[in-house]
């Protein structure tokens, strides 16, 4: 899978590990390049679904966003690449038609 990042930050971090852990700890990220080598290795969203992580849709003020597990309670959130978001004839998103996703940030947002 295609993979963007919002923060220009994350994207050097992303490409830099040894940086990447001392900025977000050991802990947070190894799980956060984790997540990016399970994603490049999908082709689509769908194929990431039962990954380890927990991917999963977000609601309410973030609807049209995904989530995943790094360490609790800080999640990866990201968009597919896809405008408009594929979505099935009951307004359900498909994730067999995301092929590239934009990560926007790492977060807690409980």
């Amino acid at each position: 899978m295609d993979i963007k990042f919002e923060d220009k930050k994350l994207g050097k971090l992303a490409s830099n590990p040894s940086k990447c852990k001392k900025k977000l700890g050991e802990k947070r990220g190894t799980t956060f390049l984790k997540r990016l080598v399970d994603l490049r290795l999908a082709d689509t969203l769908e194929d990431a679904r039962d990954l380890p992580g927990r991917f999963h849709e977000l609601t309410t003020n973030r609807k049209g966003q995904w989530a995943c597990d790094l360490d609790y309670p800080y999640r990866l959130i990201f968009t597919p690449q896809e405008r408009p978001i594929p979505t099935n004839e009951d307004g359900q998103y498909i994730w067999s038609e995301i092929l590239g996703i934009e990560i926007i940030e790492i977060i807690d947002y409980h």
